[in-house]
């Protein structure tokens, strides 16, 4: 009797229930679809930091900021008697490696990391150190005599003044090749290591601490023709090559081109037992902010990062797309949603208005207020599920055009502080070259994965918006008495 009745009903007030089912899946729809882009730009975001950060990492703990003009500015290259060579012609041949550190960035001892893992909530830490191996090589010609060049100024034969990677002086030629070296701990998976796939050979393990082993980035070794087997000159070392390494998701980069054992790597910079990061695991996502808080307090001198914290780097339309989902979607989402539970409430009291002698009647006959309160209830309840699947299907076409389409945005992820270097002088002396600011630089592929969760919650505002329509074309309904439908009826 009761779903008879309430089909009748709809049935004959099929212009209501199109106008309030249109309404809903409108303001379904948007939520599906706004909710999908976000947890897309979500996954994006995560894809651009995967690179500096390292999946399984809670926090990084870095070296502060030095001061301007404090260190030693850059790569120097200081060739003395044996640092080249020099042929029939007086033609000289130069070839050099240095690894340096992250300009404008302290290193930290590595006692730091015993310090870290002495923190309540940290479960594992490990440090790791960031260099950059410059190699520079050229030829220069035998400088002019006196008597040639009529001038006594010895530096006319000297380095070229400029910082490029390549160039010529004086019928010569020079070139700078440069690639990130990470020296890593090699009995822990926490940090960089575990951002990444092996493609070929093996990962360093606890053997290979001392020893001239190397793993390489796979973009890296494919652009300089290595493989595993063949050797890589680092610092003017020669390392053998035992693995391939490429980054979890295709979309981002491993954090170096070359990783090496940690203590080879203090040994062959000449900085000692430092490192430049400290990767930090926290017992428990909740213990994450806690954690940093106390880390930060124990080490002031330091700057401690979480994810939140490197995901403010992130810029490019990655950041304009996710500003625009987060406050303009968010808020669409939300007034949309409202008008459309109005406009089914407005809906559900006018018609309640226009059966006054129907509910008269029927009070009148022996419905109670909660059977009549039921019956308008009921009829809401059910323009909200039509609305809901509708919303739903609408909701479902936007995300496949979306991944269809697959939008592409572009995301710059910053990891280091900007350098200034100066580039001059001869063989025998220094050469300082600039470096600039790491930053990953990518384009990414926008997708709007769909979640049961979105789905449920669809249906749910679906059913709250009837519920709410029908609670108020009940209460209306409630208060009509059988005297008043009679007069209505005369």
């Amino acid at each position: 009797m009761y779903w008879t009745y309430l089909r009748r009903e709809l049935a004959g007030r099929k212009k209501q229930t199109i106008i309030v089912a249109a309404g809903l899946s409108i303001a379904i729809a948007l939520v599906i679809i706004v909710n999908s882009l976000a947890a897309g730009v979500r996954d994006a975001q995560a894809t651009a930091l995967e690179s500096v950060y390292g999946v399984g990492t809670d926090l990084t703990v870095t070296g502060a900021q030095s001061e301007p003009g404090s260190g030693e500015g850059g790569q120097q290259f200081d060739f003395g008697s044996d640092g080249g060579s020099t042929d029939d012609d007086g033609t000289t041949t130069l070839n050099q490696s240095t690894l340096t550190t992250e300009m404008g960035r302290s290193t930290l001892d590595a006692s730091t990391v015993d310090t870290v893992l002495a923190t309540d909530g940290v479960s594992e830490a490990t440090g790791a150190l960031s260099l950059t191996n410059s190699t520079f090589s050229g030829e220069l010609p035998q400088a002019p005599s006196d008597s040639d060049s009529g001038s006594t100024d010895s530096s006319s034969g000297g380095m070229p003044s400029g910082g490029g990677d390549s160039g010529s002086f004086g019928g010569g030629s020079f070139g700078i090749d440069s690639f990130t070296v990470l020296g890593i701990e090699t009995d822990t998976t926490v940090g960089p290591m575990s951002s990444v796939t092996l493609s070929d050979g093996r990962l360093l393990d606890a053997d290979d601490e001392g020893q001239y082993v190397a793993v390489l980035d796979s973009t890296y070794a494919t652009s300089s023709d290595l493989a595993v087997g063949d050797t890589i000159n680092v610092g003017g070392t020669d390392f053998e090559i035992v693995g391939i390494v490429a980054s979890s998701s295709s979309s981002a980069d491993t954090a170096a081109n070359v990783y090496i054992p940690l203590d080879v790597a203090q040994d062959l910079s000449g900085l000692g037992d430092v490192v430049s990061t400290i990767y930090v695991q926290a017992s428990s996502s909740g213990d994450i902010s806690t954690v940093q808080s106390a880390l930060e307090a124990a080490l002031p001198d330091t700057t401690v990062s979480s994810e939140a914290d490197l995901a403010s780097t992130v810029s490019g339309s990655l950041s304009s797309a996710s500003s625009l989902i987060t406050n303009l979607g968010t808020w669409l989402s939300i007034i949309v949603l409202v008008v459309a539970v109005a406009l089914a409430v407005l809906f559900t009291i006018s018609g309640v208005s226009r059966r006054t002698r129907e509910f008269g009647t029927l009070k009148a006959i022996g419905w109670s207020n909660g059977r009549v309160v039921g019956q308008v209830a009921g009829e809401s309840v059910v323009q909200g599920l039509i609305g809901g699947v509708l919303g739903l299907v609408i909701g479902l076409a936007g995300v496949i055009a979306i991944n269809i389409i697959q939008p592409t945005i572009s995301s710059t992820s910053s990891t280091s502080a900007d350098g200034q270097g100066a580039a001059g002088g001869m063989p025998g002396g220094g050469a300082d070259f600039a470096s600039a600011a790491s930053q990953t630089a990518s384009d990414i592929t926008l997708s709007a994965p769909l979640s049961i969760s979105i789905i449920l919650a669809a249906i749910a505002l679906a059913v709250a918006g009837g519920l709410v329509a029908g609670a108020f074309g009940g209460w209306r309904a409630a208060r009509l008495s059988p005297a008043e439908a009679l007069r209505s009826v005369a």
